[in-house]
């Protein structure tokens, strides 16, 4: 089944899609999500790579990408040195996220259906990017995966994901 041009994407509490739904300028989707810049090879060192982002995507009604905010909280390596309080990297990214939820008007947490897009923030690539494989794709099916959070979209498109 092809990918359809809006993506379903389904609010779920207590998950990873628990902070996405609509305001009075269209969708959301918000979340705080660790990534390596993109072409990271893994090796010593990496906890100054790993960086903390809070990520607000804004849509309009149609699900078109209208604008995002990227923000680094900070990296793994910060995080470790100080894990508690209201320095810590996690403690300043749930505070930049309520602020940026504080900022959408008439917010609701429900649902939403957006189109994919694709931006390089930091040296990270941010989007929902399809992979499309045709029919000779040797049975592998059509997808889209949400960057950096690794959430993925497939058949039967009900906005349910997999990780």
């Amino acid at each position: 089944m092809a990918v359809p041009e809006s993506i379903p994407i389904a609010h779920e509490p207590d998950s990873r899609t628990s902070t996405i739904g609509r305001f009075s300028g269209g969708q959301f989707f918000a979340s705080i999500t660790y990534a390596f810049p993109d072409g990271f090879a893994m090796g010593d060192g990496w906890e100054e790579h790993k960086q903390l982002f809070v990520v607000l995507h804004r849509f309009d009604p149609e699900g078109h990408h209208q604008e995002s905010d990227i923000w680094c909280a900070g990296t793994w390596a910060e995080q470790r040195l100080r894990p508690y309080g209201v320095q810590s990297v996690v403690a300043r990214a749930d505070a930049r996220l309520q602020e940026l939820l504080a900022g959408l008007r008439e917010r609701e947490y429900v649902g939403i259906a957006v189109r994919p897009f694709q931006l390089t923030a930091a040296g990270v690539t941010f989007g929902l990017i399809t992979e499309c494989h045709g029919e000779d794709g040797d049975g592998e099916a059509d997808w889209a995966e949400l960057y950096p959070d690794g959430l993925g979209f497939s058949a039967p498109w009900d906005g349910e994901y997999d990780t």
